[in-house]
């Protein structure tokens, strides 16, 4: 899955136009390189979030789930820091 929709589908980022430019900005990595759009994510992987001045790691727990209700997408990811 494409990191942008992963984080939109993790609820980290409200729209996916968001987390396009937060991805060209530089705002997020994938195991300490800058990632953009169209990078990959895989089970396993480290993300790094600096959005608002607030850095997030988080560790990739699942890519490709089936349609989630709210509350859920939890079981993506397992927070780090």
């Amino acid at each position: 899955m494409r990191i942008d929709k992963f984080l939109k589908e993790a609820r980290l980022i409200t729209r996916r136009t968001v987390a396009n430019q937060a991805l060209r900005e530089g705002l997020v990595t994938i195991n300490g390189r800058t990632a953009k759009p169209a990078t990959r994510v895989k089970k396993g992987d480290i993300i790094t979030l600096n959005l608002g001045g607030k850095l997030l790691r988080l560790e990739v727990l699942a890519v490709e789930v089936p349609r989630r209700r709210r509350g859920e997408e939890a079981a993506l990811y397992r927070l780090l820091d």
